[in-house]
C-alpha cells in the first residue's frame, strides 16, 4: 500500500542524529514509509553501531517515479560523503528536488552547524530552506501541544533585534501562526504577543511597545484571537499560559528559553508558512555526547509522530 514517505535528511557527520533516529525507529510507532537521504555507508555503520538490524532498501533518483512506497518501510538515496558542507547541502538539494516534484510534503532535518554548514549567508536553517522556495513569509514555531512558541526575529544578535522590529514582520507572524494552525491543528488559536522592553515599558522617548506592537494587535480585534503585549517575566506563569496556545516574542532567547524549561525535548521546531511541512528535533548536533548512546530520542520521535499524522 503507497503512502506520502516523510523524507529524512540527517544534517552534520558530528552528531547524535543517527543515536536518536535509530532508538526513535525501535518505538516502532510510525506507519509512513521513510526515505533516508545520506552517504548509505554511513547510515549502514550507524545502524549495526546502534542494534538496528532491520533491512533498509536503497533506491535511486531516476528510478524515484516507478517505486510504489510502503508503509513502515524505510529506503535511502546515497549521496557521496565529501567535504561536509558539499555533502550537507547536496543532501538538501536532493529533498527540495523530491518535494519541488510531488513526490512529498513531509521533510525532517538533523541538527545542522549554522556557523560552519550555512557560512554565515543565513541566519539559520530556516531561512536557507525559506529562501530556496522562494518564501519570504514564514516562522519558526517550536511546537508542543500543551503550547507552542514562535519568535519574530530567530538567530539575530541582540543589538539588531530592535531594528527588525516593525508592524508589518509583527502581522505577518501573526497570520501565519493563526493560518497554520487552521489548516493543519483545525482550530483558531489563542495567541499572545509579548513585548520587547522590560514589563512592556521604556525610559526612552520611543517605547516599542505602545508605538509597534500594540497597535498591531487592535488591528486584528474580531479577526485573529491575538492579545498582548504581555511582560516576558510573567506570561509563562501558569495560570498565564494556561490561557494561550501560542505565545509569539519579540526575539529567540526570549520564548525558547521559557518553552525549553518547560518542556525539554518534548517539543519540536516548525517552519510555518512553506509549500510543505519542515520539522527538525529541537536541539543542536551535540558533539559531546557522541557515542555515548544516552541522548534522549524524545524530540525526533514527537516530530516523526506530528508527520506521520499529516
Amino acid at each position: 500500500m503507497s503512502s506520502s514517505p516523510i523524507l529524512i535528511i540527517p544534517g552534520e557527520k558530528k552528531s547524535i542524529f543517527y543515536e536518536i533516529f535509530f532508538k526513535s525507529l525501535k518505538s516502532n510507532f510510525f506507519s509512513s514509509p521513510l526515505i533516508v537521504i545520506c552517504d548509505i555507508k554511513s547510515l549502514n555503520k550507524e545502524s549495526k553501531k546502534y542494534k538496528f538490524t532491520k533491512f533498509i532498501e536503497q533506491i535511486k533518483l531516476n528510478k524515484i517515479d516507478s517505486i510504489k512506497f510502503h508503509k513502515k518501510k524505510i529506503y535511502a538515496i546515497n549521496v557521496k560523503n565529501q567535504n561536509s558542507n558539499i555533502y550537507i547541502h547536496d543532501c538538501f538539494k536532493v529533498g527540495f528536488r523530491l518535494i519541488k516534484k510531488g513526490l512529498t510534503h513531509k521533510m525532517i532535518n538533523g541538527p545542522i552547524n549554522k556557523t560552519k554548514t550555512l557560512n554565515k549567508k543565513y541566519l539559520g536553517v530556516t531561512e536557507f530552506v525559506a529562501k530556496n522556495f522562494n518564501q519570504n513569509k514564514f516562522a519558526m514555531l517550536i511546537y508542543n501541544k500543551k503550547l507552542s512558541v514562535c519568535p519574530i526575529t530567530t538567530h539575530l544578535p541582540i543589538k539588531l533585534v530592535s531594528k527588525k522590529i516593525t508592524k508589518k514582520i509583527i502581522k505577518e507572524k501573526i497570520i501565519i501562526v493563526n493560518d497554520f494552525y487552521k489548516k493543519y491543528l483545525k482550530f483558531k488559536p489563542r495567541i499572545a504577543v509579548i513585548g520587547l522592553n522590560p514589563h512592556c515599558e521604556s525610559v526612552l522617548k520611543f517605547n516599542e511597545d505602545t508605538r509597534i506592537i500594540r497597535p498591531v494587535i487592535r488591528s486584528f480585534k474580531n479577526k485573529i484571537n491575538v492579545k498582548g503585549p504581555f511582560p516576558a517575566d510573567t506570561i509563562f506563569l501558569k495560570n498565564n499560559r494556561k490561557k494561550f496556545d501560542i505565545v509569539i516574542g519579540m526575539y529567540h532567547d526570549q520564548v525558547l528559553t521559557p518553552i525549553k524549561t518547560l518542556f525539554e525535548y518534548d517539543a519540536i521546531n516548525i517552519t510555518i508558512g512553506l509549500p510543505f511541512l519542515r520539522v527538525t528535533p529541537d536541539h543542536g548536533p551535540n558533539e559531546k555526547m557522541i557515542g555515548k548512546n544516552i541522548s534522549n530520542p524524545k524530540s525526533l520521535i514527537r516530530s516523526l509522530e506530528f508527520l506521520d499524522k499529516r
